[in-house]
């Protein structure tokens, strides 16, 4: 496989077609030595079920363990962490990765327990994962699903959970977009396998799965969000961080100089076209918010919706690291613990904030 090709495979057994779809794509032959150390990264944001939409699959690394023994492979780990609000022991478990390591034999490495080391990416400092210098080439396994806050996340954002939850927040600090870009600067990435069998367009948390029953593989993870972007219907410059990461020399943003091959039966799916956070986003102000509890709100807001209660509100609600010291009518997190009214917890769960936001909204109705 070249690195300016992305490989496609449709089909229902997700196990054998991943294996199959490796073989297209000659992994064996990329990573050659077969003394090296090759971690495998899942997505595993919080504790939700693959068929949720925010989750890989376990069958998709079933799939890739099973292919590098068969190679001749013996030195694999998977290894995550889940979003801050979350513990990577719980959702390993409920989603299928300790069973994975207790077939497979390969030890599951936790980074939210990991210390952060210092290290230069591209000109910024950030903290990355201690364990991460242990890995000689690593798979990336992500999602190809929406994000409320950077519209998609796939290959390049995946990289999140090998930095210390601490690492996490101040990536909201700064921005997201930036630190993501360079992130990527630090930690290379040799292979991506991408889980499109049914990511939520929307949440990363998942909820509204749209199933294609689809993965892909590449070798450029910039070429690849590229491509996410063009099949989810934005611009790579509506997720600035695609051009941040192709900058700094990461890989290419251009989709042009991409070479799609499907391997096997093509059946054209098309993802629809979804818009709801951009939507609901429209009752927010936002300042440095980290991704679960902004995560939780933005569904919290679509079930009010769906009861004709958004439109009753007629204040914006804050949220995010920004607000934290200051005062305010309306708050969602424990940062905007000042404000007059707000949804305590780090993050306040979606439906915590719905009930939150509902008395809120039927309090101030009753009053008026």
């Amino acid at each position: 496989m070249e690195k300016n090709q992305i490989y496609i495979k449709y089909g229902t057994d997700y196990t054998e077609m991943t294996k199959e779809l490796l073989m297209e794509s000659a992994l064996a032959d990329q990573i050659g030595d077969r003394s090296l150390q090759i971690g495998i990264k899942p997505n595993l944001v919080s504790d939700s079920v693959a068929s949720y939409g925010a989750t890989t699959h376990p069958e998709i690394v079933a799939g890739i363990l099973e292919y590098l023994r068969e190679e001749g492979f013996s030195h694999m780990v998977m290894l995550e962490g889940s979003w801050v609000g979350s513990r990577t022991d719980r959702v390993s478990q409920m989603c299928g990765y300790q069973e994975l390591s207790r077939k497979y034999g390969v030890p599951f490495w936790d980074t939210q327990k990991e210390k952060g080391v210092p290290k230069d990416c591209g000109g910024m400092k950030l903290q990355i994962c201690e364990c991460v210098d242990k890995i000689d080439f690593l798979i990336n396994v992500p999602v190809l699903k929406g994000h409320c806050q950077t519209k998609i996340t796939c290959a390049l954002k995946n990289m999140k959970g090998l930095i210390p939850n601490s690492e996490k927040r101040r990536f909201h600090s700064m921005g997201l977009h930036k630190p993501i870009g360079h992130l990527n600067a630090g930690i290379h990435q040799d292979f991506i396998v991408v889980d499109n069998i049914c990511g939520d367009l929307d949440y990363e948390d998942g909820g509204n799965p749209v199933v294609m029953n689809r993965i892909l593989t590449g070798r450029d993870p910039v070429l690849m969000d590229a491509y996410v972007c063009h099949l989810m219907h934005y611009s790579t410059e509506e997720v600035p961080y695609i051009g941040i990461a192709e900058k700094l020399g990461v890989g290419c943003g251009d989709i042009r100089e991409a070479d799609i091959r499907v391997c096997g039966q093509d059946l054209e799916k098309i993802l629809p076209r979804s818009r709801k956070v951009v939507e609901l986003a429209d009752a927010v102000e936002e300042v440095e918010s980290c991704s679960a509890c902004y995560g939780y709100l933005i569904p919290a807001l679509e079930m009010l919706k769906k009861e004709g209660l958004l439109d009753r509100l007629n204040m914006k609600i804050c949220i995010g690291q920004g607000y934290r010291g200051q005062t305010g009518e309306l708050g969602v997190g424990h940062c905007t613990r000042a404000f007059r009214h707000h949804a305590e917890g780090c993050p306040p769960t979606e439906t915590q904030i719905y009930e939150f936001l509902k008395d809120y909204i039927t309090g101030c109705s009753a009053q008026s």
